[in-house]
C-alpha cells in the first residue's frame, strides 16, 4: 500500500503538470502577426474540351511538386494540374461531364466529387482508387441545383495525408435560376472561392504531419487530427483580397483535415449567407458568425465601403464541446484568415435579392424510415469500424429517410455521399436559418443528436457502395465510416451485405 502511494502520487502529479502545460501551450492565436502582404491566389477555371454532342471533358492530373507556401521556404506538395491545390471546375445543371483523372502521385489515390449526385461507380471513393500512372474516366450528367461543391482524394486510410499535402479543388454548379438572381458572379473579381486550410510546418518549410503525439495525445490533444498554427487561403499565406465591388461573394470552403472555423469579421460587421453546402438558401440570412467544420461550405456576400479593410477571422467558440475538449480541439484558437481591402472606387452592379432558391424544402413523409448512427471514439459508427467488404445499409432508390446521428465524446461531423439533406433539429432544437438549406455535411457537438431528412438518388447499383463518415479525416481514416448501396425497392431485402473489393473497381485504370 505504501509503495503504491509513493508511485501513484508522483505519476498523478506528473500528468497534472503535463496536462496544465499542454492545455496552456496548445492554444493558438495569430492576430497581430500578419501584414496581409500577399494577394490571394485565385484557382484558375479549368476549360473543358467539348465533344460533338456537347459533353464537357475535363483533364485532371494528380501530381507532386514544390511550392513556396512560406516566404523563402521550399515545401514538397501535391496538387492537381499544378504543385498545390487544383483548378476550379465549373459546369451547368444538365451538362454531361467526363473527368479524365490521371494519377502521377507515387501511390494510389482517388478524386471524390464531394456533394455531387452521381452513380456510385463514378463517386471517387475508396472503391475507385487509381493506381500510379493510370487514368480513371468517370462520367455523369449533372442533375442538381446550383451549388459550391469540391473535389478531394478519398483513398482508404490515407485521405487526411493526401488532402493535407494539397490535392483539392472547387467544383461549381450553375443553373438558370442562380444566374438570373443578379448576385455577384464575375469569377475571381467579385465572386471568390476561399479554400481555407491550416498547416504545421517544420523549420525547413516541410509539412509537419504530426498530431499532438506523445503525452500531449494522452491528455487529449491531437484527438481531432492535425491542427496547424499557420493558415493558407487558396494556398496563399498572409493573404489579402483586393475588392473592387461594393458587394463581394465569398464561396468559403473549410478544406482543412480537422480544424473547425467560427468565421466572422474582426469588426463584427454582418454579412449575408446565401448558400450552404448543396445549394442556395430560400432567402439570405444576416449573420455575424458561421461555424464550418471540415468539408462544409457556405456562400456569403459582404458589403464594403471604399477604403475599408476588414479581416475575415476565425473566432474562439462554437464547438460546444466543454472543458477541456474545446481547447484541445482548437475551439479556443483565434486566426486572422484574410484581409479584404476595398478600393476607392467600387462598382455597384450586384444585388442580394430577398428570395433565392424557390424549390421546395426537403420534407420527410410520415412513413419515412428512421436510421440511427452513433459515433464512438475516433474509429467506429454503431460499434463497428469501416470494413471495405461490408455493406452497412441498403436504401431504396429515391427514398426520403430520417437519419439520426449521435455525436461521440469529442467533436465530429457527418458527410453522406450522393445526397442532399436538411437539418431537422439539433438535440431537439431547430437549426439556425442559415443552416436550414440543402447540405451534405453537418457538425456534431459532442453527445448531441442531429436529425436530418435525407433525399436519396436513383442511380441503382447493388454492388458498388457509397460512403457516410466523419469528415474529420483522421477519424475517417481510423474507421469512422460506413457504406450503403442504393437498389430498387424490391431488391432491399435480397441485396447482399458484402462487396468484392479485390476486382477492377478497387485499383483500376481506364474506367
Amino acid at each position: 500500500m505504501v509503495v503504491a502511494l509513493i508511485v501513484t502520487i508522483p505519476v498523478g502529479a506528473f500528468f497534472g503538470v503535463v496536462f496544465t502545460i499542454t492545455y496552456q501551450d496548445v492554444r493558438a492565436d495569430n492576430t497581430g502577426t500578419l501584414r496581409f502582404a500577399n494577394e490571394v491566389a485565385i484557382p484558375p477555371l479549368l476549360e473543358p474540351r467539348i465533344d460533338g454532342e456537347g459533353g464537357k471533358h475535363f483533364d485532371l492530373r494528380m501530381q507532386t511538386g514544390h511550392s513556396e507556401l512560406l516566404s523563402g521556404k521550399r515545401t514538397e506538395t501535391w496538387g492537381v494540374n499544378g504543385a498545390y491545390l487544383g483548378p476550379t471546375i465549373r459546369a451547368n445543371t444538365g451538362d454531361h461531364v467526363t473527368m479524365h483523372v490521371t494519377n502521377d502521385l507515387p501511390e494510389a489515390s482517388s478524386l471524390h466529387w464531394h456533394g455531387m449526385r452521381l452513380p456510385a461507380s463514378m463517386d471517387g471513393g475508396p472503391h475507385q482508387e487509381v493506381a500510379p500512372k493510370q487514368t480513371w474516366t468517370p462520367e455523369w450528367t449533372v442533375k442538381q441545383p446550383a451549388a459550391s461543391l469540391w473535389y478531394h482524394p478519398h483513398p482508404h486510410g490515407k485521405t487526411a495525408k493526401h488532402v493535407y499535402q494539397g490535392v483539392s479543388g472547387m467544383f461549381l454548379i450553375d443553373d438558370p435560376e442562380s444566374r438570373n438572381l443578379g448576385l455577384p458572379g464575375d469569377y475571381g473579381v467579385d465572386d471568390i472561392p476561399l479554400v481555407i486550410q491550416d498547416k504545421k510546418f517544420a523549420p525547413d518549410g516541410s509539412l509537419d504531419f504530426s498530431r499532438a503525439g506523445g503525452l500531449g495525445d494522452a491528455v487529449g490533444a491531437g484527438g481531432t487530427g492535425i491542427l496547424g498554427d499557420t493558415i493558407l487561403v487558396n494556398g496563399t499565406h498572409d493573404p489579402r483580397l483586393s475588392v473592387t465591388s461594393e458587394l463581394t461573394r465569398l464561396r468559403v470552403l473549410n478544406g482543412s483535415t480537422a480544424r473547425i472555423y467560427n468565421i466572422g469579421f474582426d469588426d463584427n460587421r454582418a454579412f449575408q449567407v446565401i448558400a450552404s453546402d448543396s445549394g442556395l438558401l430560400p432567402a439570405p440570412e444576416s449573420r455575424e458568425r458561421i461555424l464550418l467544420s471540415p468539408g462544409e461550405r457556405a456562400e456569403i456576400v459582404v458589403r464594403l465601403a471604399p477604403g475599408e479593410a476588414p479581416v475575415l477571422r476565425s473566432f474562439p467558440g462554437g464547438l460546444d464541446a466543454g472543458f477541456p475538449t474545446d481547447r484541445f480541439a482548437g475551439g479556443d484558437d483565434t486566426f486572422d484568415l484574410i484581409q479584404l481591402r476595398a478600393g476607392d472606387d467600387l462598382g455597384q452592379d450586384a444585388v442580394v435579392p430577398a428570395t433565392l432558391a424557390r424549390g421546395e424544402q426537403l420534407q420527410a413523409p410520415p412513413e419515412a424510415r428512421v436510421r440511427r448512427f452513433e459515433l464512438g471514439g475516433r474509429s467506429s459508427i454503431n460499434g463497428q469500424s469501416m470494413d471495405m467488404s461490408r455493406i452497412d445499409e441498403v436504401v431504396a432508390a429515391g427514398a426520403t429517410e430520417i437519419w439520426e446521428i449521435v455525436g461521440g465524446g469529442g467533436p465530429h461531423n457527418f458527410h453522406i455521399h450522393d445526397v442532399a439533406f436538411r437539418i431537422l433539429d439539433i438535440d431537439g432544437e431547430p437549426p439556425a436559418a442559415w443552416q436550414a438549406g440543402r447540405k451534405d455535411t453537418v457538425y456534431l457537438p459532442p453527445g448531441k443528436t442531429v436529425r436530418v431528412v435525407v433525399d436519396f438518388g436513383t442511380d441503382v447499383d447493388p454492388d458498388v457502395p457509397y460512403m457516410y463518415h466523419c469528415h474529420l479525416l483522421y477519424h475517417e481514416d481510423s474507421g469512422m465510416m460506413g457504406q450503403f448501396v442504393i437498389v430498387r425497392a424490391d431488391q432491399v431485402d435480397s441485396t447482399s451485405r458484402t462487396v468484392n473489393t479485390g476486382g477492377e473497381g478497387h485499383h483500376h485504370g481506364h474506367g
